[in-house]
């Protein structure tokens, strides 16, 4: 009798483990960096001429940080749309290797399932998703679900507060605003090196990332660094580990 309440409780646990709310809850660490950054974009896109109803497009359709703050830059220099297109065609090429990563966790899903899952993506629920994984080696459906919409209306939200007050900041690069996304990419790194407890490897892959994206860099772009640097040292890492 034991032994099945045990389970019972064991199972319950599990399941509160997997659901969508649970999803929105983790994701709450996370949205001070979404809110700050939302905001940074939604100013950067107002000063670059961007009205309010295209900046709510952009943060629903494209949803990139980096690739928004990228466009806007480029909208105010008068960029061509097709050298738009493509830079933030490349820049956002990461997400196949953030895809690919994740997607062991989802293989029993059918492909439209995993569209759902996939299609609001972002580093910062890639992140979050993989401590979740080291933690349980496992990723349910639910929670990835309850993970992704809390964070993809809480940057919609933050891009359209940064609209409406950007007319009054006329200089986002005074307030540290243009800085918002770098912060946060550190922020998750810090993370998720306390969380492996490898820090050995983190060392190698990190010097190797940086060597490769800075050499790549120089003699080719930085996009095809970062995405050179990313290739290469996952390579590295998973070499290392394997080697142990």
């Amino acid at each position: 009798m034991k032994m099945e309440t045990t389970r019972a409780q064991t199972a319950g646990s599990r399941t509160n483990e997997d659901s969508f709310i649970t999803g929105v809850k983790d994701c709450l660490p996370t949205l001070l960096g979404y809110l700050s950054i939302g905001f940074a974009a939604g100013v950067v896109e107002k000063t670059a001429g961007l009205s309010l109803a295209e900046i709510i497009l952009m943060s629903l359709v494209l949803y990139a940080g980096s690739a928004q703050f990228i466009a806007a830059g480029m909208i105010a220099m008068g960029s061509p749309s097709a050298g738009i297109i493509i830079t933030i065609l490349f820049v956002n090429l990461r997400h196949l290797l953030l895809s690919a990563a994740i997607s062991p966790y989802f293989r029993h899903l059918t492909p439209m399932r995993n569209l759902l899952v996939g299609v609001l993506l972002t580093d910062e629920t890639f992140g979050v998703a993989i401590n979740e994984a080291a933690k349980r080696k496992s990723i349910s459906e639910k929670w990835m679900h309850g993970l992704n919409v809390t964070a993809y209306l809480n940057w919609c939200a933050a891009n359209i507060a940064g609209a409406l007050l950007g007319q009054w900041i006329t200089s986002p690069e005074k307030f540290g605003l243009d800085y918002a996304l770098p912060a946060m990419f550190i922020g998750l790194l810090v993370l998720s090196i306390i969380s492996r407890r490898a820090f050995r490897t983190d060392i190698v892959v990190g010097l190797a990332a940086a060597a490769v994206a800075i050499g790549v860099s120089l003699w080719v772009s930085p996009t095809v660094g970062v995405i050179a640097a990313t290739v290469l040292a996952a390579t590295i890492g998973m070499a290392v580990e394997r080697w142990k």
